[in-house]
């Protein structure tokens, strides 16, 4: 960790407009639970539908590529990472940094209101919340890697990001039953399963598998946005 290099990506990460547009999911997760807390339905099945489709499912894949795309994609796009590459720095501490600080904001606003959530509706029961919650982290965290790397590597990297999270993991996994074991929502569901113990949950992947795609994505997409950032610096050097 650097912290100059973290205090500066915090600051772009929470300004005015940035900080507002990241509170709006969460506060719509809390306020649907609150709303349906009053419901007659089944407790259980309505937490597992709206933690695993508006939490883990929506709340998560948009706040990482909103987080781990802005902790570096402004910076390239107006050139000011200029300045950040001409310290003397290892690109891969910057890149770490970013990370870090790219996860902590995302689980601040994800796994906080997701625990919130499933306590609302469902209280403290079983190991149901407890599930969800932990995926969230999981997959905040794959996330904020993933979309960090494509604001390395692409301009378009908002664009890219959305593609993945809404038609590859909403509309191909949810009609080709195989493009589910690529999808981070699927392995956080895995965990979810794993942890509450409940098959209702009802993950595609199996933990065993979900794990290591987990770190391999996470680990494999910090690696490969160092080494692009080293590139981009010899590149504005040549």
């Amino acid at each position: 960790m650097n912290p100059t290099v973290a205090r500066l990506t915090l600051r772009g990460l929470l300004g005015r407009r940035r900080g507002l547009l990241l509170l709006v999911v969460p506060a719509l997760l809390l306020l649907v639970s609150a709303v349906a807390s009053g419901s007659t339905a089944d407790a259980h099945g309505l937490t597992v539908k709206i933690l695993g489709q508006l939490g883990l499912g929506t709340l998560v894949p948009i706040l990482g590529l909103v987080v781990g795309t802005g902790a570096i994609a402004t910076e390239i796009d107006d050139g000011s990472i200029v300045y950040l590459l001409a310290k003397p720095i290892p690109r891969w501490r910057i890149i770490t940094t970013k990370l870090a600080v790219a996860i902590g904001v995302t689980w601040l606003f994800s796994v906080v209101p997701t625990m919130l959530s499933g306590l609302i509706l469902y209280g403290n029961r079983d190991n149901t919340v407890l599930g969800y919650t932990v995926a969230v982290m999981v997959a905040g965290a794959a996330y904020s890697a993933l979309f960090l790397l494509l604001g390395v590597i692409t301009r378009h990297a908002v664009v890219a990001g959305l593609g993945y999270a809404l038609i590859w993991e909403s509309v191909v996994g949810n009609f080709v039953e195989g493009a589910r074991t690529l999808s981070v929502q699927q392995w956080g569901r895995a965990v979810a399963e794993a942890v509450a113990g409940d098959t209702a949950i009802g993950a595609d992947v199996s933990l065993g598998a979900a794990v290591p795609l987990l770190l391999a994505v996470t680990v494999g997409a910090t690696v490969l946005a160092s080494v692009k950032l080293a590139g981009l610096t010899l590149a504005g050097e040549d």
